[in-house]
């Protein structure tokens, strides 16, 4: 998977948001699984591609799946990596037993953000502007669904779910007087939610 290489106009900074590898457990069986063998080299192809691109500020979300997949290109290009809870995983209820979260998930990917309420019309948010603060070009490694949010954004669509992003799509938006513009959005799969 070859990502393609976006150049930014005057005046405005890019970031990439990159979904993570394939996660070695299911969100209703780890709260906080790393890669599987797929996921590593995913996360190992898609760190080349970006090296190829260039170099980059790197944060990620704090759950390991990310980290692991951030660390790939980190390790490259010899940067650090800075994690930012801004980016994490949606998260699931309070009261929503772990076997039950995939069933929570699917059910709220059918709708959109206004519907699922307040704590998550905030973390919607709290994505976006983490993104729009971004002060150089960064690559952003996250989530399925917040990178969704931004997209959403992006597109004036309230839509839990846009694009089905594949692991280790890489989504290009640019931050252009504080407002974000979608560049070209991750490669999609269907997305085994498990």
């Amino acid at each position: 998977m070859a990502v393609r290489v976006s150049t930014a106009a005057s005046g405005q900074r890019l970031v990439r948001l990159v979904r993570h590898g394939r996660a070695a457990a299911g969100w209703n069986i780890d709260p906080d699984p790393d890669l599987d063998e797929l996921g590593r080299d995913q996360a190992a192809a898609v760190a080349v591609d970006l090296l190829a691109v260039g170099s980059f500020v790197v944060v990620s979300s704090p759950l390991l799946r990310c980290r692991s997949t951030a660390r790939r290109y980190a390790d490259l290009a010899d940067r650090p990596v800075v994690i930012a809870p801004e980016v994490a995983e949606i998260p699931s209820p309070d009261g929503i037993e772990m076997a039950d979260r995939v069933d929570w998930l699917r059910g709220a990917m059918q709708g959109n953000w206004a519907d699922l309420g307040e704590t998550y019309t905030r973390y919607r948010d709290n994505v976006v502007d983490y993104v729009r603060s971004c002060d150089g070009d960064t690559l952003i490694f996250s989530h399925f669904i917040a990178i969704n949010a931004v997209i959403g954004t992006c597109l004036g669509d309230d839509r839990l779910v846009i694009r089905s992003l594949d692991n280790c799509s890489v989504t290009t938006v640019a931050i252009e007087s504080g407002g974000l513009r979608l560049i070209e959005g991750g490669s999609e799969a269907d997305t085994l939610i498990r």
